[in-house]
C-alpha cells in the first residue's frame, strides 16, 4: 500500500450513522490503533458500560519502518504499527442511549487521546 498524500475532506463517513452524538475530525493526520483503542476505553469507562459506543475508523493501512542504523536497501522494513487514514469531516465515534452531558464528556475524553483536533456534534432529530 502507497503513503498516498491526505488533501480533501472526508469523501464517506462524514453524517452520523448510528449513534446520537459523535466527534468529528477538523484535520488530517494518521491515528494508529493503540490511539483508537485509547480513545475507546476512556469513552466506555466514563460512561460505565452504558449505552453504546460505535469506532468509526478502521487501521487498515501498515506503517513500516526499517530497525535503526540499517544500511540502505535491502527491502522494505517490517510493519511497525497500523494506522487509519483520518481526513477533515470524518466522523471518529458515536455514541447513543447515554444523555447529553455524558456523552459530551465521554467524548471529550476519547477525543483527548487522539492526534487530530475534533469538534462534538449532535443528530439533527435530537430532542433535548
Amino acid at each position: 500500500m502507497q503513503k498516498g498524500r491526505m488533501k480533501g475532506n472526508a469523501q464517506r463517513g462524514h453524517r452520523l450513522s448510528n449513534g446520537t452524538f459523535g466527534i468529528k475530525s477538523l484535520d488530517a493526520n494518521f491515528v494508529t490503533a493503540r490511539q483508537i483503542e485509547a480513545a475507546r476505553i476512556a469513552a466506555t469507562r466514563y460512561m460505565k458500560r452504558e449505552g453504546s459506543l460505535w469506532i468509526k475508523i478502521f487501521p487498515d493501512k501498515p506503517i513500516t519502518k526499517k530497525p535503526l542504523e540499517v544500511r540502505m536497501g535491502k527491502g522494505k522494513g517490517a510493519v511497525e504499527y497500523w494506522a487509519a487514514v483520518v481526513k477533515p469531516g470524518r466522523i471518529l465515534f458515536e455514541i447513543g442511549g447515554v444523555p447529553f452531558d455524558v456523552a459530551k464528556e465521554a467524548l471529550r475524553l476519547a477525543a483527548q487521546k487522539l492526534p487530530v483536533k475534533t469538534k462534538f456534534i449532535v443528530a439533527r432529530d435530537y430532542q433535548a
